[in-house]
């Protein structure tokens, strides 16, 4: 996909200064000189493209009392799709990806209390057949911020 000079200034601004305001798309429009059905014809198109995986706010879960940990299992091969299938259906997977490890499929999961992260470990131990699952929380919290500078002036 080949991104313009709007699109580079848009995906740049969005990843930190998105407008907190009742009409985002509205601000972002007038700060990069074009109209609000540009910007989101703009966005849709760099989503459903995959250029952006995901447009949203990144809070700290504890403070509003979520519970998250890292989580792996042993996947036989022929299984990968149907498991990774059923633990993507879970709401609170924000991440499931593969690795090459005896412990091959890797999921982040965040929820709303311990005792959530509990039931719902215990239900995809169910629906997967899968019992050994490592499960991973943070010891330590770290905050990182990437920001990715498609090179463009921003207006921001």
């Amino acid at each position: 996909m080949t991104l313009d000079s709007l699109d580079k200034q848009l995906l740049n601004l969005i990843q930190s200064h998105l407008p907190i305001v009742p009409e985002p798309y509205r601000k972002l429009a007038e700060t990069l000189g074009t109209t609000e059905e540009d910007i989101l014809a703009r966005l849709k198109r760099l989503i459903e493209s995959g250029v952006i995986r995901r447009l949203g706010a990144i809070f700290d879960s504890r403070q509003v009392g979520y519970s998250g940990t890292l989580c792996a299992l042993k996947v036989p091969a022929e299984r990968i799709k149907e498991v990774a299938a059923v633990i993507n259906s879970f709401p609170g997977v924000t991440h499931n990806y593969l690795r090459d490890h005896p412990y091959n499929m890797w999921f982040t999961l965040l929820v709303e209390s311990p005792a959530r992260l509990e039931a719902t470990l215990e239900e995809i131990k169910k629906r997967t057949g899968i019992e050994d699952i490592l499960h991973l929380p943070a010891s330590r919290i770290f905050k990182i911020r990437v920001n990715f500078d498609l090179g463009e002036d921003e207006n921001a």
